[in-house]
């Protein structure tokens, strides 16, 4: 009984989040296209799955998501665990956090739709010169590391603004670069920082942060916890414009022995 009338709460909230939605696409189309969509029925069937579907995902979040991050961290994190006095503890003593925080990473972005629709969409538009699998796992191994990388950042307590401005420094003499040898890929690669933070990765992700600033002493959920999501969206980035300068310096490695294994065989 608690659970329906979570799942009607929740209901109605979507409903009101999604309402701004419906009635701008029906202002437009009724108002300033002045026409009647083709296959209204479908359009209606759409919306009522996705406002299920919303609903689902959101207490989904409620009652798992957050709830296995937060514990995760925390079972990480004991002393017990780990073997030591919390008092003694330092960053080298968390390795599993940074193993945990790289495979989860990696996980939820190889499973985020987000980044499906967009690699899908890039390998048709390239006639597959840009793989789906080979995007969506440079994407995920960027997030992996930057989502590790964020979990040190909490363990250590360092300013997070070090880690942003050395990071978007790297990234955009990166794009200076890639500007010259693959120039396509620069707004694939900026739009891939993007996909990543969306509805799997972001809820672990984010419990992943409170929960390490809620047990490593010292820290503040509040100053600390916050930040994961950054290195989440920047490090994808730099993960496909590596990719791009990587296969831009391997062809022109092979174009440049070809003329000699030609002259060898001769």
């Amino acid at each position: 009984m608690n659970l329906l009338l979570h799942l009607s709460d929740v209901g109605v909230a979507t409903m009101l989040d999604v309402l701004p939605i419906v009635l701008i696409l029906a202002f437009f189309q009724i108002v300033v296209i002045r026409k009647k969509p083709a296959n209204l029925q479908r359009i209606v069937t759409g919306f009522l799955y996705v406002l299920l579907g919303l609903t689902l995902f959101l207490v989904g979040l409620q009652e798992a998501l957050f709830p296995i991050g937060e514990t995760m961290a925390k079972q990480l994190t004991d002393p017990a665990f780990l073997g030591i006095e919390a008092a003694s503890a330092d960053w080298r003593d968390y390795g599993w956090v940074y193993a945990f925080a790289f495979a989860i990473g990696f996980a939820t972005t190889i499973a985020e739709p987000a980044l499906m629709a967009v690699a899908v969409k890039a390998s048709q538009v390239s006639g597959g010169a840009i793989s789906v699998w080979g995007l969506r796992i440079t994407v995920a191994l960027g997030v992996a590391v930057g989502v590790s990388l964020g979990t040190f950042r909490i363990v250590t307590g360092t300013p997070l603004h070090w880690y942003i401005i050395a990071g978007y420094a790297a990234l955009i003499l990166q794009t200076w670069r890639a500007v010259r040898v693959a120039g396509s890929i620069v707004p694939l690669a900026y739009d891939s920082g993007g996909v990543t933070t969306s509805t799997v990765t972001v809820p672990l992700v984010t419990a992943l942060g409170l929960g390490l600033a809620s047990t490593i002493p010292g820290r503040s959920p509040v100053i600390d916890g916050f930040g994961l999501i950054a290195f989440a969206s920047l490090f994808p980035m730099i993960s496909v414009l590596g990719y791009a300068e990587l296969s831009a310096w391997k062809k022109k490695r092979r174009k440049r022995n070809a003329p000699n294994n030609n002259g060898s065989e001769q």
